[in-house]
């Protein structure tokens, strides 16, 4: 691949970062030495490395939705500074 001014400036635009001219270049080189680094996993070997679907071993680290002991609306509206009997009442956001 090779990596121009114009290259760096498309990136530039694309990721709307306006460099300052005498920027352009120490950019170009940070992506060259960038794309090398990534390059060199070419030489990996990765025939009988399954895919990953997760980093870790545990799937799902959810817990199973059970009923459980709940406050009473009665109970819980009592501390409420505005309400109207059945909902809390919040100042509007929108």
């Amino acid at each position: 691949m090779v990596v121009d001014d114009a290259l760096v400036l498309r990136l530039a635009k694309l990721a709307k970062l306006a460099p300052a001219p005498e920027r352009v270049d120490q950019l170009r080189g940070d992506l060259v030495r960038i794309l090398a680094m990534v390059e060199k996993l070419d030489d990996l070997d990765l025939q009988d490395v399954k895919p990953l679907r997760y980093v870790t071993e545990v799937e799902h680290a959810l817990r199973p939705d059970e009923v459980g002991d709940h406050i009473d609306r009665s109970v819980a509206l009592a501390n409420a500074p505005d309400s109207d009997g059945e909902y809390f009442k919040v100042p509007r956001v929108i």
